[in-house]
């Protein structure tokens, strides 16, 4: 019946159902091979996150510490490590109550992994450049006490001239791979080492020597560096040598000095020891200028103070230089540029 109904209504009626059909059909298509596509699309995003959170396991050391990391559970870490080794056919770690080890493939996929992840960053680094406004998170280190006395106060400037800026500050004496920790700039004190990096001079950074008005009243100043062997000078056990101060006038370069009572690894420390008047300090500038200007400690043997070290703002010479770096070069050689 449903045949002779379709023979009667003639050629015009036969062809529009068929192009209604092929129609479905198209669109059936259209819905699978969409479906698909989500799905591939889906599956390489997970697979860049489990060759992210695989990295990670393997820096951290474990995964409850990459979890930690990632702000997920262990289990879910698992799931990405499982999957990865399920989609290689191989494993990756070797897992027991006490540790976990690389396997030797592991090794190489990790190594592998790492490159790819920071192919990744330059790719997004380079999509970034191409905004006109500075954006996104910036990893700096600088020395603990230029960094406190000098380079963060001025910070907040930087961040207020850069709103969508957001700065991860490390302040330490450590020396750090930028590369390796993945880091965009350092402040560097002293002679440099690696001449790989682009290095932008900043102002030297200059030693002081000095003491209370009460010390000096009570001991007497010095005048030249001989005359340190006389005093109670405060000793910083970082410094290579004990018993010496590095001054300028006489043969060595090296003053032979008298230890005082008290001597520490930080040079706050030994600041507050004389502002309570137990000594001469010798530190740097940055750290003792407030209190000399006040007052409440006297600059010494100025014509015999050394050179000021070198300071260096440096970053990787191969990094492509985003506007959120570009504005933190500029706003810092423009305020301590030499």
């Amino acid at each position: 019946m449903q045949m002779a109904s379709c023979l009667s209504a003639g050629p015009n009626a036969r062809f529009a159902k068929l192009a209604i059909s092929i129609t479905i059909s198209l669109q059936c298509v259209y819905v699978a091979t969409n479906a698909y596509n989500r799905n591939e699309q889906e599956t390489r995003v997970d697979k860049l996150v489990s060759m992210e959170i695989f990295v990670a396991v393997v820096e951290a050391g474990s995964l409850t510490a990459a979890a930690e990391r990632f702000d997920i559970s262990s289990a879910m870490v698992g799931k990405h490590i499982r999957s990865l080794e399920t989609r290689l056919a191989t494993r990756l770690l070797t897992r027991t109550t006490r540790r976990q080890s690389l396997t030797e493939i592991g090794r190489q996929y990790y190594e592998q992994c790492r490159r790819i992840l920071l192919d990744v960053k330059e790719a997004e680094s380079l999509a970034e450049a191409m905004t006109a406004a500075p954006r996104g998170v910036l990893k700096v280190t600088v020395p603990l006490t230029y960094g406190v006395e000098v380079f963060a106060p001025a910070m907040t400037d930087y961040l207020n001239a850069w709103p969508d800026v957001s700065l991860e500050l490390d302040l330490s004496n450590r020396v750090i791979d930028l590369v390796e920790e993945s880091f965009d700039a350092a402040v560097r004190i002293g002679r440099l080492a690696d001449s790989s990096f682009v290095a932008r001079p900043l102002k030297p950074y200059r030693m002081r020597a000095c003491a209370s008005p009460e010390y000096l009243a009570r001991a007497g100043t010095p005048r030249t560096p001989a005359d340190l062997a006389q005093h109670e000078c405060l000793g910083f056990l970082h410094w290579g040598r004990e018993g010496v101060w590095r001054l300028n006038g006489d043969a060595q370069g090296e003053s032979p000095l008298r230890a005082g009572r008290f001597r520490a690894n930080n040079g706050q420390a030994l600041k507050v020891a004389a502002l309570r008047g137990f000594g001469l300090v010798l530190q740097p500038e940055a750290l003792l200028a407030k209190e000399i200007a006040r007052g409440e400690l006297v600059s010494v043997l100025e014509d015999y103070l050394p050179p000021g070290a070198p300071v260096h703002l440096i970053y990787p010479r191969d990094r492509r230089a985003t506007p959120k770096l570009t504005s933190f070069i500029d706003f810092v050689i423009e305020r301590f540029g030499a």
